[in-house]
């Protein structure tokens, strides 16, 4: 390898180098590889790593690749030690036909950062192809009176070697009267001509055999022959003359076959066979007689093959015209291919990254790609975008090469995928557009946490339900993609660590169904929160949370409980009435609560059975028990009355109390005789015995019940109430299921109560004790006395 020496056209190339570096870092320098052809493949041609002046690891870290500028892939490089091998034989007159020196231009690219090294690849010709003339047999017709020193034109031989490689020399067998001489044409090529000697003698040698042999400069040196027959004629002084020397002609490229390029004409003064002419191209190269034909009567050049001004500009015909006795005049034609616009510009992607992460930094080089357009002038020239509103934008590069890169953030969640149109449009008439569609895909970044449908959800269960119930759902939606939007749900700790959560609900991870691990009880537990909380899968996990409220429903599982009369109490309470209580006289009270809410808790009261019916009712509210009519004498003195409470639930539930009711006369007879002694009284006594006994006891018992009711009015005055007599009571607290919790019962949730009858005073006073519930300490309801019953025992 050696650097590649300054000339002109290189110090323009380096001009236009800093023009098109467009922020690219381009190395200065041309390296310059060459190799012979018809080389080995996979032979060493050189090591870029020694070149460039990079580490063989930073060739695969920057994605190096070779590229040449007619994109085929002559030369690979081994990425693991920086060498540039043959990837194919090179054929020198394949790559460049007749073009010397044979010169392939490429560059090595460098991605991440950007980065371009030129070098050229230099291919040397072998001898490796025979010289050939394109006519075996050569006649020549010369007229016996051709003065000596006339010189013959002869058809050079072609060899497809350039170089010394190429034809250099031609010999003629010895004969008496030709010799060759070598003449350089315009092209820089030799042909032989023949040059006569002495003067020929039809009549002793008509016919002529030469034998001209081509030589080329290799080595050893390859060699070709032709015939050259010479017949000689009689005199013939006239060569033709061409109009014109040289014929200048311009054609456009797209011309058809067929087309005519130029006619020509030429003249000679002999007349018969010496003056009839023939035209014909004259050493001209393969090139020429592929592309072109001249009709050897009327002189047409016409096209027998397409024009590419892209491959060829120019082309130099010669022509002759020979008469009848072998003269021959000589003309140029010069055809220049005028360019048109007929090749539409090309597109070539180098590098493409897709997909490309939505959190992506602005800058990033999404595609390198290069553009190329073989016309000329403004036929060539490119303007190169992409639609509106992208988040990307388009830099130019070395040498027609672009970047796509990313303009602004992008977002998957908006849109994933960009098909961007690169749109190429050259400056010619008309105009020709290209347009190359890549795909760039947006990966998932987990930038989005999950969400819930609602920020609070509202469940409702019924109590008692059975364990592993679903109650009830709920829902996140997570906006990214892959993992990253697959959802997983939890309960959350409660704030209160003593609140059991994890043994009343759980909830399934993956769909979020809620469900009561527990039977509920409205009585115990009328409503709880709790939050659950929504992750994805990404890395970092994004969470959200939600609250979730339980309201428990009431069923109607709780009989109605009686406060009073208390039921499973030693002895039964009794109620006192006095024979001349009025209608509506409130006998008592019963007192009862229903541990349900709502309906379940509407109590109402009804009298079951009574010893006579008719004399007592019962209001359906409230439970007051009141007299229906006046009592007489014939009524029992002892009643028993039952009593049913029955809540408004579906089915409803009841519970039913017994009360025992009292006819007295007045406070001197509270009780009734005890069965023993109503049975002792109805057995014959002394009528003397008996007076003197029932004299004993009634005053005995007025004295006994003076004083005890004075004790009695006394004590209850100051708040103090004597054990004897009262009615048992329910001590400590009521169970909680039977507390009416939603406060739409006979009685509220706050209160329980103690009430009994002060039967040792004989008076009609309900006394209802403090309540027994912790959040209403102190509370006391006094029942108001009923005026007309402490009136009928005369009390003020």
């Amino acid at each position: 390898m050696e650097l590649g020496k300054g000339n002109p056209q290189q110090i323009r190339q380096v001009l236009l180098f800093f023009v098109f570096l467009g922020g690219s870092l381009v190395c200065s320098e041309t390296w310059r590889y060459s190799v012979a052809e018809e080389t080995e493949i996979g032979s060493f041609i050189g090591n870029v790593v020694k070149d460039i002046g990079l580490g063989v690891e930073d060739l695969s870290a920057r994605g190096a690749r070779v590229i040449f500028d007619d994109y085929k892939p002559h030369l690979r490089l081994d990425l693991q030690t920086g060498n540039l091998l043959l990837n194919e034989q090179p054929d020198r007159e394949a790559l460049c036909d007749l073009t010397e020196p044979c010169i392939l231009h490429f560059q090595v690219l460098l991605e991440n950062p950007l980065q371009f090294f030129r070098a050229e690849f230099w291919v040397e010709d072998i001898n490796d192809h025979t010289p050939t003339f394109t006519d075996k047999h050569i006649f020549l017709k010369i007229s016996e009176s051709t003065a000596p020193g006339t010189s013959f034109q002869m058809d050079s031989a072609q060899d497809l070697d350039v170089g010394k490689n190429g034809v250099q020399n031609y010999t003629l067998n010895p004969n008496p009267h030709f010799h060759l001489k070598l003449q350089d044409s315009e092209e820089g090529t030799k042909y032989p001509e023949l040059l006569l000697d002495q003067p020929l003698d039809r009549e002793k040698e008509p016919e002529l055999r030469l034998t001209l042999t081509a030589l080329d400069g290799g080595s050893p040196p390859r060699s070709g022959t032709a015939l050259v027959r010479v017949l000689v004629l009689d005199i013939n002084d006239n060569a033709p003359q061409f109009e014109r020397s040289v014929y200048e002609v311009p054609i456009p490229e797209n011309s058809p076959l067929d087309f005519l390029v130029v006619k020509v004409s030429a003249t000679d003064l002999d007349a018969g066979i010496n003056g009839e002419l023939s035209y014909s191209f004259s050493h001209v190269s393969r090139d020429i007689q592929k592309t072109f034909e001249i009709d050897p009567i009327s002189g047409e050049v016409r096209l027998k093959a397409f024009l590419d001004f892209e491959l060829v500009q120019s082309y130099t015909i010669n022509i002759q015209a020979i008469d009848g006795g072998s003269l021959s005049g000589k003309s140029v034609i010069l055809v220049s291919v005028v360019d048109v616009n007929d090749n539409p510009p090309e597109v070539v992607v180098t590098s493409l990254t897709s997909p490309i992460p939505e959190n992506s930094s602005p800058e990033m080089v999404v595609a390198v790609f290069s553009l190329r357009d073989p016309d000329s002038g403004d036929n060539g020239r490119m303007v190169c975008s992409i639609q509106d509103n992208l988040p990307f934008l388009l830099k130019p590069n070395f040498k027609n090469f672009y970047t796509l890169e990313t303009e602004s953030p992008l977002d998957r969640e908006s849109k994933a995928e960009y098909n961007i149109t690169i749109t190429v449009t050259d400056m010619g008439t008309p105009r020709l557009k290209t347009e190359h569609n890549i795909t760039v895909l947006v990966s998932d970044v987990n930038d989005n946490a999950p969400t819930f449908t609602q920020t609070s959800y509202t469940l409702w269960v019924r109590e008692n339900n059975s364990p592993a119930l679903h109650i009830g759902s709920v829902s996140a939606t997570d906006t990214d993609a892959g993992a990253n939007a697959q959802v997983t749900y939890s309960l959350l700790p409660p704030p209160d660590p003593h609140v059991p959560l994890a043994s009343l609900v759980s909830i399934n991870p993956d769909n979020g169904h809620l469900f009561a691990l527990t039977s509920l009880d409205y009585e115990v537990l009328r409503a709880f929160e709790f939050r659950v909380g929504a992750a994805d899968r990404g890395s970092p996990a994004l969470s959200s949370q939600a609250l979730v409220r339980v309201l428990v429903e009431d069923a109607n599982d709780n009989a109605p409980f009686v406060l009073y009369p208390l039921q499973n109490a030693s002895a039964p309470c009794t109620e006192l009435v006095p024979r001349a209580a009025e209608p509506g006289y409130l006998v008592t009270k019963v007192v009862a609560v229903d541990g349900d809410a709502g309906q379940n808790a509407w109590l109402s009261y009804q009298l079951l059975k009574a010893t006579e019916p008719g004399l007592f009712g019962v209001w359906a509210h409230n439970g007051e028990v009141r007299t229906a009519r006046l009592l007489s004498e014939r009524d029992a003195p002892k009643q028993r009355l039952v009593v049913l409470v029955k809540d408004n639930g579906e089915p409803p539930l009841s519970a039913s109390v017994t009360l025992h009711v009292l006819l007295v006369d007045g406070f001197s007879q509270p009780y009734l005789p005890p069965p023993e002694a109503e049975a002792a009284a109805a057995a014959p006594a002394d009528p003397l015995t008996v007076y003197l006994v029932v004299a004993l006891a009634s005053v005995s018992s007025l004295f006994l019940f003076s004083v005890l009711v004075f004790v009695a009015v006394r004590l209850c005055r100051r708040g103090g109430a004597g054990s004897a007599g009262r009615c048992p009571v329910p001590e400590g607290h009521f169970p909680g299921h039977l507390v009416d919790v939603s406060g739409t019962g006979t009685l509220s949730q706050s209160y329980q109560y103690e009430v009994c009858l002060t039967g040792g005073t004989g008076t009609r006073e309900f006394k209802v004790l403090k309540s027994v519930a912790s959040n209403h300490r102190g509370s006391v309801i006094n029942v108001e006395e009923n005026s007309d019953f402490l009136n009928g025992f005369g009390f003020n």
